[in-house]
């Protein structure tokens, strides 16, 4: 039983229910992208709709065409010979863990395809749009493509770069601390801080902290304020592999991966017994018997990770910020003045300010009562 018709008045309103819709497969499609599909009659009116589900499952596409016959339209009838599908990203050309899209949608005898973006899959890239052009359906791509893009920021970024795209999530207080000096964090920000810092944890493929994080703070790494179908892979940056054994970032669900700068070998016994504790260890050894942090990205590009999301200490933070491996600052200001305490990120001390690091803001909204800033850097 469905509700009353839904119509749109053009295009963009009908991609922007796609786009709407995409946002359900966030914390669900990993590693694939999050994609919406919106199919619309002549008149219209919403034949169906759907997003991309789990990986391995359907994607928006054939979601779309489904509920279109739940609905009880025609798939090769009038109703479907003229209609239009939205799609948030190019459909698919190749047989992957599914079949191809684009025929599912030239099966159905759609008339006109609208893609907001060119899918960066190398896979794909163009060929679905010319697949359907090719069996005669009229196609245009374009259409809120930046929208598309940073809906999807992270599997654009693994597909063009091989990385992730790298968010660093800070609570601090107005004069930038984010701990007192004696290590004490919980709470700087307010509990609508913290749920919304989780949904941003459902965005990710991963959550990265270090060390001295795991000691201090003992995380569990995982989303639990906010509803999801997926948990995040866990990530520990230890080089001299001192993770504590009854760590709570080792308890289920997820897999946790552990990088070190040392042969998990040289420390047998310890190395066994967090392999018995679920945890995958690896060795990427880097500078002055540190973690190769750029190597670490390079290798979770390779697991799928199309987001990466950072919560570490000052001392981490800096390693990253200095090698310039963070995409984005999503950061939680609180209304509070901590005085003497830990810094945002151990960075300098420069001798002029030609030397710091420039960045543009993004965003500045209020959650509760603390202040949520994102920033991304200049490049130019």
């Amino acid at each position: 039983m469905h509700d009353s018709p839904i119509y749109f008045a053009d295009d963009l309103s009908a991609m922007r229910h796609a786009l709407a819709l995409a946002e359900g497969a966030i914390g669900l499609s990993d590693p694939n992208p999050r994609v919406g599909c919106v199919i619309v009659a002549t008149d219209g009116r919403l034949l169906g709709s759907g997003h991309t589900q789990a990986a391995g499952a359907a994607h928006a596409e054939v979601m779309a065409l489904r509920d279109a016959q739940a609905r009880g339209a025609d798939l090769q009838g009038v109703l479907m010979r003229g209609a239009t599908a939205f799609v948030t990203l190019e459909p698919c050309s190749h047989h992957g863990r599914t079949p191809p899209c684009c025929e599912a949608l030239i099966g159905a005898g759609l008339a006109r395809v609208v893609a907001a973006i060119e899918d960066p899959n190398p896979q794909v890239a163009g060929q679905g749009m010319a697949r359907l052009a090719a069996a005669g359906l009229q196609t245009s791509v374009g259409l809120l493509a930046d929208e598309a893009r940073e809906l999807n920021i992270g599997f654009f970024s693994r597909m063009q770069t091989g990385l992730p795209f790298v968010r660093m999530k800070i609570a601090a207080s107005m004069d930038g601390r984010t701990a007192l000096l004696n290590g004490r964090s919980q709470w700087i920000t307010g509990s609508p801080a913290r749920s919304d810092g989780h949904a941003w944890r459902r965005r990710a493929g991963a959550i990265l902290t270090g060390i001295g994080t795991l000691r201090d703070d003992n995380p569990r790494l995982d989303v639990r304020l906010v509803p999801t179908a997926l948990q995040p892979l866990r990530v520990v940056i230890d080089s001299r592999l001192e993770t504590p054994v009854d760590a709570q970032v080792l308890a289920p669900p997820g897999e946790v991966l552990i990088y070190c700068a040392i042969d998990p070998q040289t420390q047998a016994p310890h190395a066994q017994a967090l392999r018995a504790g679920g945890a995958t260890l690896i060795e990427i050894a880097g500078a002055k018997a540190k973690v190769d942090l750029a190597g670490v990205l390079r290798d979770l590009g390779t697991r799928g990770v199309n987001e990466l999301h950072i919560e570490a200490g000052h001392k981490l933070n800096g390693s990253l910020l200095r090698e310039g491996l963070v995409d984005e600052l999503l950061v939680y200001m609180a209304p509070k003045l901590l005085g003497p305490g830990l810094e945002m990120a151990a960075l300098g001390p420069f001798e002029s300010l030609q030397e710091v690091q420039s960045w543009r803001w993004l965003d500045c909204s209020m959650i509760g009562e603390d202040l949520r800033l994102r920033a991304r850097p200049r490049r130019d």
